[in-house]
């Protein structure tokens, strides 16, 4: 069985959701996976006069009934209703995402949405699923303007900090690139020791450093115990802009990141893991 078989695709019929829609396309016919898609809806009415006027479970069964139908049209096309099914729920969005999740998906896709979004992820629809679902979630900034790359492209890089976690992170990257017969590559930040000073690329082309060289072995031992043989780029300076950096220097068009694996008082949004969500020139994969 495939790492990836079921694929979740929350839906707001807003023009983020529709240009999600290629990359989720692309996303399923790579894996091999089937797309569920699930708009939640809210039960009551914003009209205080309205409220007034009718019943309440008049206005859940309207507002349900409204849901319902445009769900059922949205995006027919790309992903018709006899092959994707429809889930249809009430209540909070981020909360029923989860929950839905839960029951047998294997990753998450949705958008985060254009503008002044991308400053205020943080308390958004898709900063909470991040951080309580358990399944990864890949999110796209840009995908209103940018469309996904060709279906023979397929050049994916993962992001790894040489942390406890970075085995997990670099095996799922591993075996998810090979399902979608992907280039892999890894990609580490060392942390300057000025962050004033800029971003510094390709250090493979400089004098070997202590920091480098042990970085470097760390990551040869990784990929051994993985099966891996990625390439490696190693940057040095801040890890946001490094990473960044050398996302934008990169042929790729996705970004494997690592989140925590299970919540905590911080939950499992990482700030690093957060500002790639937000920052990231190519889409991301959270893991």
């Amino acid at each position: 069985m495939g790492l990836i078989t079921n694929i979740l695709f929350p839906v707001d019929f807003s023009p983020s959701s529709i240009a999600m829609g290629p990359y989720v396309k692309r996303a399923a016919a790579l894996l091999g996976a089937r797309v569920s898609l699930i708009h939640v809806f809210q039960p009551f009415s914003n009209n205080g006069l309205e409220q007034y006027v009718r019943a309440p479970g008049e206005i859940a069964e309207e507002h349900e009934e409204i849901g319902r139908n445009k769900l059922h049209a949205f995006l027919a096309k790309e992903f018709p209703v006899a092959q994707h099914p429809r889930i249809l729920v009430a209540g909070d969005p981020a909360r029923e995402i989860v929950k839905a999740a839960h029951r047998g998906f294997d990753l998450i896709m949705m958008p985060t949405h254009a503008g002044v979004f991308r400053r205020m992820l943080l308390g958004s629809t898709t900063a909470k699923v991040l951080d309580a679902a358990d399944c990864p979630v890949a999110t796209s900034l840009h995908a209103i303007k940018v469309a996904p790359r060709p279906m023979e492209h397929r050049e994916w890089l993962c992001a790894i900090a040489l942390s406890k976690d970075s085995e997990r992170v670099l095996r799922y990257a591993h075996h998810a690139s090979q399902e979608a017969s992907a280039n892999l590559r890894i990609i580490h930040a060392i942390q300057g020791s000025d962050p004033r000073l800029p971003v510094r690329l390709d250090l493979e082309e400089q004098i070997q450093t202590a920091e480098k060289q042990e970085a470097c072995e760390r990551i040869d031992a990784l990929q051994r115990k993985v099966g891996c043989q990625a390439k490696v780029r190693i940057t040095a300076g801040p890890p946001r802009a490094a990473l960044v950096a050398a996302i934008q220097q990169s042929d790729a068009d996705a970004l494997i990141i690592g989140r925590s694996p299970r919540p905590g008082s911080q939950g499992r949004l990482r700030d690093l893991t957060y500002a790639m969500v937000r920052d990231s020139p190519v889409p991301v994969i959270s893991v």
